[in-house]
């Protein structure tokens, strides 16, 4: 993505936080903010945050609002391998493309595989206006640990990369 991004994470973290964008595609970091998030609160600049829920909570709440209200974020070959049912695949790498396929007034719950990229998917949507993003902490992991949800059968990724050939070449 070549969005140029400003990181304020917490001191030390810089490196980490640059090498796991630039694995999902974000890779135009500009820099990051000294001090991190204290210098940031010092400085007396503005914060938002988000809900953080467990996989637990998250089976409350759907009980409310759906699987329609979830969000996966993980790549489409995780997705592809296994998820909850019913859920859709936003996959983070792609998400601008999805914006104009959500509703703002809509409350998300939105998980990756195991909470870091979710975080950053719900930080994007925070930006572009939706307000009521719920994080699900330890993401697709603790959802499938929780018990609480109908899953799809696990699939290989390497057999869905051989039926992918096989599709190609028919």
């Amino acid at each position: 993505m070549s969005q140029p991004l400003a990181l304020i994470v917490p001191e030390g973290q810089a490196e980490e936080a640059i090498t796991r964008l630039s694995r999902v595609g974000f890779d135009n970091v500009v820099g990051y903010l000294a001090g991190g998030i204290e210098a940031w609160k010092k400085a007396g600049m503005e914060l938002d945050n988000f809900d953080s829920i467990t996989a637990d909570e998250l089976a409350e709440n759907l009980k409310e609002y759906g699987p329609d209200n979830m969000l996966d974020v993980r790549k489409p070959s995780e997705f592809a391998a296994e998820h909850v049912k019913d859920v859709e695949s936003i996959p983070l790498d792609f998400i601008n493309e999805y914006m104009g396929d959500l509703d703002r007034r809509k409350k998300y719950f939105v998980h990756c595989a195991g909470g870091y990229r979710s975080m950053i998917a719900a930080s994007i949507l925070k930006s572009r206006g939706f307000e009521n993003i719920v994080d699900v902490k330890g993401g697709f992991k603790a959802i499938q640990e929780s018990g609480k949800f109908e899953t799809t059968d696990y699939v290989c990724p390497n057999t869905l990369k051989r039926q992918k050939a096989k599709e190609v070449s028919a």
